[in-house]
Formats: structure tokens, C-alpha cells, sequence
């Protein structure tokens, strides 16, 4: 077998944890947005707007 498969599938497998990674990141993005929209519907303030 030649080392090209071995390495096709070393890019494959990276391109598949970074895309990991990006979705990873885009669900946590919309779950924190989503919860702070949930507190600010409950009346909790943040501290960086007091002042």
C-alpha cells in the first residue's frame, strides 16, 4: 500500500475533527445566546450595563 492512503486519510480525519470542532462551537453559540435571552426575559439585568 502506498503512503498516500495514509495520508488522504490523515487530512480526512483532521477535516473531520475541525469540523467537529466548528459545529461544536456553533451549537454552544446558540445555546448561550439562547439562555441569555431566556434571563433577560426573567428580568435579570446584566452587570456590565449598571453604571
Amino acid at each position: 500500500m502506498s503512503h498516500g492512503f495514509f495520508i488522504a486519510l490523515s487530512y480526512i480525519l483532521t477535516a473531520l475533527v475541525v469540523a467537529g470542532l466548528i459545529l461544536r462551537a456553533v451549537v454552544d453559540h446558540r445555546m448561550q445566546v439562547r439562555a441569555l435571552a431566556e434571563l433577560d426575559a426573567r428580568g435579570v439585568g446584566r452587570r456590565s450595563r449598571r453604571g
